[in-house]
């Protein structure tokens, strides 16, 4: 008696899900992504005949602790009166009042202590003042 041999199959995955697959990611990429056409501009700039100068004007920082203290550019002042703090403010401004003044306060100061910061830095004529703050948390 003679059996029939059965056809031997090629063992192997069938890799036709896997392309279906490929496929269908590949169109959920290409809908999904946005085009965005960047334009340049191109400018001309003007070319300074003269060095830049050296004198920047420099920038008078008032750090205020938490306890009220002043100090201007890291020197602590000796009380929180507003008079030794105009005073303060002269001297390292050379009575120029353009030069960049910025506050910096701790977050648990009084904020009384901002405001006189502020006031005597507007009784001297002090026009770019600048208040230093903090992100929140949830915007980090």
């Amino acid at each position: 008696m003679k059996f029939r041999r059965q056809a031997h199959r090629d063992q192997g995955v069938n890799l036709t899900p896997l392309i279906d697959v490929v496929f269908l990611l590949l169109i959920f990429f290409m809908v999904s992504t946005t085009f965005t056409r960047q334009t340049e501009l191109v400018v001309n700039l003007p070319e300074a005949d003269a060095a830049p100068s050296e004198t920047q004007a420099k920038s008078i920082d008032v750090l205020i602790t938490a306890d009220g203290n002043y100090s201007l550019n890291g020197i602590a002042l000796v009380n929180t009166q507003i008079k030794t703090l105009m005073a303060g403010l002269k001297e390292l401004s050379a009575g120029r009042t353009d030069i960049p003044l910025t506050i910096t306060a701790d977050a648990n100061v009084r904020h009384q202590a901002v405001v006189t910061a502020m006031d005597a830095a507007g009784r001297l004529g002090f026009g770019n003042l600048s208040i230093i703050t903090q992100a929140p948390e949830d915007a980090r």
